[in-house]
């Protein structure tokens, strides 16, 4: 029996345990693949309040640090199921049952990939997919953006101020972004479009050099040299084993507010995974102490 089960080591888990150690709490997190969630694989972090440069698995290595130190415990294992009780919460991994007398589900989302070759090498070396962490790192130089929606030309936009090209890729030929953030971006200078679409090869060894396009009504192929891409065709939230117990929306994210309540009593979710505006460490670390501190005020 434990006093709380965390679901998913990421910030927000690992937070999460922070303020329910400090709290008195006996916390137990899950975890079915690596410590530190998204955060891990960045290769530097300068936009965190308060610590100027860091690599992601450093900060993830120092948070998961700070809770263990607390005596807060760790299980590698896929948790698979919960079954709420009136007092006492049922989770199941695929290896055993757990009792907690309140779980926060903390399992995040992962970035949509485009499935190319070198994509995975090259990422941290040319690709991102996070113009707001990464884009300060390619000032003055030629970038790309995929995608079409609000989230490709919001990265465009923020891109176009240090960047001297921003080149938006998109595989159909109109865009469902808001038309306001579409006016903005049509009147940057340094923003430029090329619809009908895709890229079909990432160019470069070590860093990436240059793009491989495929227009998709003539087949066409051409070449486009970039010292960086952005990849912004959503995520995917990891919320399907718990889809039936707490409401999610159209696109898959847990459709539950700031506050990080369930309508199932002491059930929680906490970052990426929750329907969001902005999804940033700041905002992972944020839903993490809010459903903590909800948790300690049951």
């Amino acid at each position: 029996m434990k006093d709380l089960i965390i679901i998913g080591a990421g910030c927000a888990g690992l937070t999460a345990a922070l303020y329910a150690a400090r709290a008195g709490k006996s916390v137990l997190i899950f975890e079915k693949e690596s410590i530190g969630g998204q955060i891990a694989s960045s290769p530097l972090i300068e936009n965190y309040p308060g610590v100027p440069r860091m690599s992601g698995i450093e900060f993830a290595d120092h948070l998961f640090s700070q809770v263990t130190e607390l005596g807060v415990e760790l299980e590698i294992d896929e948790v698979i199921k919960i079954e709420p009780q009136e007092s006492v919460h049922h989770v199941f991994t695929s290896n055993q049952k757990y009792e907690a007398k309140a779980v926060i589900i903390a399992t995040g989302a992962k970035h949509r990939t485009l499935g190319l070759d070198k994509e995975e090498l090259l990422t941290g070396h040319g690709v991102s997919y996070c113009a707001l962490c990464d884009g300060a790192f390619f000032k003055n130089k030629r970038v790309a953006v995929i995608g079409g929606g609000n989230t490709a030309i919001t990265e465009a936009l923020y891109l176009s101020t240090y960047c001297e090209s921003v080149t938006v890729i998109h595989r159909r030929d109109s865009f469902r972004a808001d038309l306001s953030l579409m006016n903005q971006a049509e009147s940057r200078s340094n923003i430029f479009w090329i619809k009908d679409t895709i890229v079909q090869e990432l160019q470069g060894d070590q860093k990436l050099s240059g793009l491989k396009l495929l227009n998709t009504k003539t087949n066409s192929t051409s070449s486009l040299s970039v010292d960086g891409l952005f990849v912004a065709i959503g995520h995917l939230p990891q919320t399907n084993p718990f889809s039936g117990l707490v409401p999610i929306d159209s696109e898959g994210f847990f459709d539950i507010g700031e506050d990080c309540k369930t309508p199932v009593p002491s059930i929680y979710v906490a970052g990426d995974c929750r329907k969001k505006n902005m999804r940033q460490l700041t905002t992972a670390v944020a839903d993490g102490a809010n459903a903590s501190m909800a948790v300690s005020n049951t």
